[in-house]
């Protein structure tokens, strides 16, 4: 993975540029999974994070949970969800969500440094996802959570390299300068 390539994943279509990582232990919280299918979700979080040597928790002192995943059949089920306007600051999103035909949405919060404070990844298993493999689909959130890709991403051995040293202490929580990229490219060569 060059430089350039690395740059791509991080910049918005309107050309700035934003590379974060979460500043804060992960702390996973699952909805509308059967029971079978969590501890799969699960595993993968915690593997992936580990991996990226950022520790996972039970709980966020301040959130309680600070990665939340909502696995719904339709958009119109997350008219269910207590307080979502207040949670997500978005009063009309499955309307949006439903307007856009989309198949997920991501959306993070930030603490004062920066960081990933919150992730929040709502996904319409009713539409494309339907047919996804739970590992697969398990691995691909973890790594849509654990930094601010620009667009979707798909787990690769590089990817998992790039998040491994994305995470090294030595670098910044986060940065919004595209020359990150070639400190990002260093580490993994």
């Amino acid at each position: 993975m060059d430089p350039k390539t690395i740059e791509g994943l991080f910049t918005r279509p309107d050309g700035s540029f934003l590379c974060a990582r979460w500043g804060r232990p992960v702390a996973p919280v699952i909805f509308g999974l059967a029971d079978d299918s969590l501890d799969i979700f699960r595993g993968a979080i915690r593997a992936g994070y580990a991996h990226a040597r950022h520790p996972v928790t039970d709980t966020d002192p301040e959130t309680g949970a600070n990665l939340m995943l909502f696995f719904l059949r339709d958009w119109s089920e997350l008219a269910a969800v207590p307080d979502l306007d207040r949670l997500t600051g978005l009063p009309d999103l499955p309307a949006r969500l439903s307007g856009e035909a989309a198949d997920q949405y991501r959306l993070f919060r930030f603490d004062e440094a920066g960081g990933i404070r919150a992730c929040m990844m709502f996904l319409n298993m009713g539409g494309g996802l339907s047919e996804a493999h739970p590992a697969i689909l398990a691995e691909r959130l973890m790594m849509q959570s654990a930094l601010t890709f620009a667009g979707d991403v798909q787990p690769t051995p590089a990817l998992a390299g790039l998040i491994r040293a994305a995470y090294d202490p030595v670098l910044p929580v986060t940065t919004d300068q595209p020359a990150h990229a070639l400190r990002l490219a260093a580490r993994m060569a």
